[in-house]
C-alpha cells in the first residue's frame, strides 16, 4: 500500500514538472507573471458597486461616476438641470 501513495504521490510530481516545462507561465518584461487575458479584461471592465439608496442630489455624491450611475439607474434623481444625460456638471461632471 505504502508503493502505491508513493508512487502516485512521485507521478503527481513528475505530471506537475513536466507540465511547467512544456506550459511555461507567461512573463513580463518587468519579471511579472502575466495574467491571462480574461482576467485582464475583467478587471479593466469592473465598475464600482453603487446602488440607489435614496439620495437625488449632486451635493450627495461623491464622483461623477456615482451621479451617472444615479442618474441612470435610479428613479426621482434631480442631477440632470440640462436635461442633456451629464448629470452634477458642476460638481462632478463638468470636466468631459
Amino acid at each position: 500500500m505504502k508503493k502505491i501513495l508513493l508512487g502516485i504521490v512521485i507521478g503527481a510530481l513528475a505530471l506537475s514538472a513536466w507540465q511547467r516545462v512544456n506550459h511555461p507561465e507567461p512573463v513580463t518584461e518587468t519579471g511579472n507573471v502575466e495574467q491571462p487575458a480574461s482576467l485582464a479584461v475583467e478587471t479593466i471592465t469592473s465598475t464600482p458597486s453603487f446602488h440607489c439608496d435614496g439620495r437625488t442630489r449632486c451635493t450627495e455624491m461623491t464622483s461623477c461616476e456615482e451621479a451617472t450611475f444615479f442618474l441612470q439607474n435610479c428613479p426621482g434623481v434631480k442631477m440632470d438641470g440640462g436635461g442633456d444625460g451629464v448629470p452634477c456638471e458642476r460638481q462632478w461632471c463638468g470636466h468631459r
